[in-house]
């Protein structure tokens, strides 16, 4: 049978460990909204295609710069005339969105400001994450682990004792999750530019990612002399 709480013979000691680590970022998500108009459906809907064609092939010229692209929502909608009789559609209107995954921050500030430069184009971020499997994720539960040992060490050499096993080590789940968006992202929309005018590329300061990590531990430790 278990003591929840030791014995005379073999005291527990149970202590929490945490850690956090502030890092770069290793991802930068952006959302892209093409909308097109026209007076009839065919007309919104090619004038879509032909926007949204665009962007991904702008989107593609940058090679393993944009490492995720994927094509989400998509509408043609009819918008009806507010004054006559009956439901008669004055025009249509298409909407695509896609959302792309960077790497290469270097390219980020000019693919942002040529994606924003195009015609009925909203650009949305970018949001800054670290992936799943990053490296910091592992370096902050460690540091947890040697934290939550450290400490409890500290507890024995109180009471002039030293710690003779370990019983249990419980990740609680305090490490925070990859965000989707983090921070306020900026918002660009796209402007009216002479055809020989290129946009100057927005200078985009990577926003730095806090990882925490937290664990529970219990030892036991030899008898102290009080």
């Amino acid at each position: 049978m278990t003591v929840p709480y030791g014995t005379p013979d073999a005291p527990r000691i149970a202590v929490r460990g945490e850690a956090h680590l502030e890092v770069d970022p290793e991802i930068a998500r952006l959302g892209i909204t093409i909308a097109s108009r026209g007076k009839d459906r065919r007309t919104a809907l090619d004038d879509l295609t032909r926007r949204n064609a665009h962007a991904l092939d702008l989107l593609k010229s940058y090679g393993d710069a944009v490492e995720r692209l994927e094509t989400g929502s998509f509408s043609i909608t009819p918008e009806l005339k507010e004054h006559g009789r009956g439901e008669r559609v004055h025009a249509h209107h298409g909407r695509v969105h896609i959302t792309a995954e960077l790497t290469d921050f270097t390219a980020l500030g000019e693919l942002t400001t040529r994606l924003a430069d195009q015609e009925l184009t909203t650009v949305d971020g970018p949001w800054w994450a670290l992936r799943r499997d990053s490296p910091a994720h592992r370096e902050a539960r460690q540091q947890a682990v040697r934290e939550a040992v450290q400490r409890a060490k500290e507890y024995a050499e109180a009471l002039g004792t030293t710690l003779t096993a370990l019983l249990e080590l419980a990740d609680i789940g305090a490490e925070n999750p990859e965000p989707r968006f983090v921070g306020k992202a900026a918002r660009a929309r796209s402007m009216a530019y002479e055809a020989d005018t290129a946009a100057t590329p927005l200078d985009l300061e990577p926003q730095r990612q806090h990882v925490h990590a937290q664990v529970d531990a219990r030892f036991t430790m030899a008898p102290p002399r009080l």
